[in-house]
């Protein structure tokens, strides 16, 4: 009997064993799983793609935000991560979250990292949160993955000036030109750029002016850089290029002049003030202008023209005080060892145009005429006494040496001689 029962229970235990299913491995259980999620995927990523693309339209970017956040937690990313992550991000943006559009933009790049798109917006959360350093991060990949891209380089570049990375800002635009060589802002930030570093910015605007040699203003400034860096003549060639280009431009000529005066040359430096005159017959400021580069270049006749010209046109004091400085000038340089009369004439005549200059207002000779008269060089009283009766008799003394043969103005005789 116990016997029987024993193998009563081994046949039973046999019988349950192979009846019981077999125990399922990780492997079919995470399959099972992943079967009904994309079940469940299949079904309801479509409808939540479509709620969430209504909710954009319509502007509710709360109700966007959360049908987003539905798609990325079932998974249906995957499918179009740059459409997801891209409006995602965007409803963030106008809700002003621009830390939780960083986030998700951030998460869309995990699946995309070279999406030019995300990224851009990316960039722009930084600039909002004001986080420069990673806002330059995000535009120097950007510059990269678009090396086409003339507004990301444009932008990256204002950033680094902005932080006074000059270095990084001229690598930069150079790129940035290499792809629009006549990009007139770049080669104007490029310039500014090289300034503020510290380096020689000559060859830049050059190959600004260059590019463009019908801008005058490029010209203008290339010649200022080469009249500072001390090379004048270099300056009178591109300044000529630059009247040639617009022959009514006053600032190009005045200019022009003044590099010739700088290089000594002149008598350009007078043909130039002359061409200048000419566009404006009126302006006594360049007739005196004129007559001072005469001077320098001891032409004392023609100095004295321009001088006299400034005096008809303005009756101004500074054009007064010019005219006296003609003599003044050209007495220092004919007087002779023991003072003429020819030379107290003209030293006279100097005198009086410059007391007649003060008395308008003007003191820019009040040290020439002092020293006049400090030194006892003026015509007088007593030299008028010693005059030959003749002379005594018209009334009035002229100076007749070689040297002062252009003066042909009298000096009346004075009260009490």
């Amino acid at each position: 009997m116990r016997l029987d029962k024993l193998l009563f229970f081994s046949i039973s235990s046999i019988f349950l064993t192979m009846c019981a299913p077999p125990e399922q491995s990780a492997a079919d259980l995470n399959y099972a799983e992943q079967a009904r999620k994309d079940s469940i995927r299949q079904v309801r990523c479509p409808r939540i793609f479509s709620s969430a693309a209504e909710f954009y339209k319509n502007r509710d970017w709360e109700a966007t935000v959360r049908a987003y956040n539905e798609l990325t937690e079932l998974g249906c990313d995957k499918e179009n991560p740059q459409e997801v992550y891209l409006y995602y991000a965007i409803a963030y943006e106008y809700m002003g979250k621009y830390d939780s559009s960083a986030t998700v933009l951030l998460k869309g790049l995990t699946f995309l990292p070279d999406n030019i798109d995300l990224r851009k917006r990316l960039a722009f959360a930084y600039e909002k949160q004001g986080q420069i350093n990673l806002h330059m991060d995000e535009l120097d990949r950007l510059s990269f993955l678009a090396p086409e891209d003339i507004d990301i380089k444009n932008k990256l570049a204002k950033l680094y000036g902005g932080q006074e990375r000059y270095d990084d800002q001229i690598a930069v635009l150079k790129d940035l030109l290499k792809i629009q060589p006549n990009n007139e802002g770049a080669q104007s930030d490029l310039a500014q750029a090289y300034e503020k570093s510290g380096r020689d910015p000559l060859d830049v605007y050059k190959n600004r002016f260059d590019s463009n040699p019908e801008n005058v203003s490029y010209g203008l400034d290339y010649a200022d850089k080469l009249i500072s860096a001390d090379q004048p003549d270099e300056a009178t060639i591109v300044l000529q290029k630059v009247v040639d280009a617009d022959q009514t431009s006053k600032v190009a000529y005045r200019k022009l002049a003044q590099a010739y005066d700088s290089a000594d040359r002149l008598s350009d430096a007078a043909r130039t003030y002359e061409r200048l005159f000419k566009l404006d017959p009126r302006d006594f400021r360049v007739a005196v202008k004129i007559s001072e580069v005469y001077i320098e270049n001891q032409d004392y006749s023609s100095a004295f023209n321009w001088a006299d010209k400034a005096v008809t046109l303005s009756g101004e004091a500074e054009a007064f005080g010019a005219k006296g400085n003609v003599y003044y000038k050209a007495f220092q340089i004919c007087r002779t060892g023991d003072i003429s009369i020819n030379d107290r004439v003209v030293a006279t005549l100097a005198y009086k145009l410059f007391e007649e200059a003060e008395s308008k207002g003007s003191t820019r000779h009040i040290r020439s005429k002092e020293w006049l008269k400090d030194n006892e060089v003026l015509f007088g009283k007593a030299q008028w006494f010693m005059m030959d009766a003749n002379i005594k008799n018209q009334g009035y003394v002229k100076a007749s040496s070689a040297c002062y043969k252009w003066v042909s103005e009298k000096l009346n005789k004075g009260k009490g001689w």
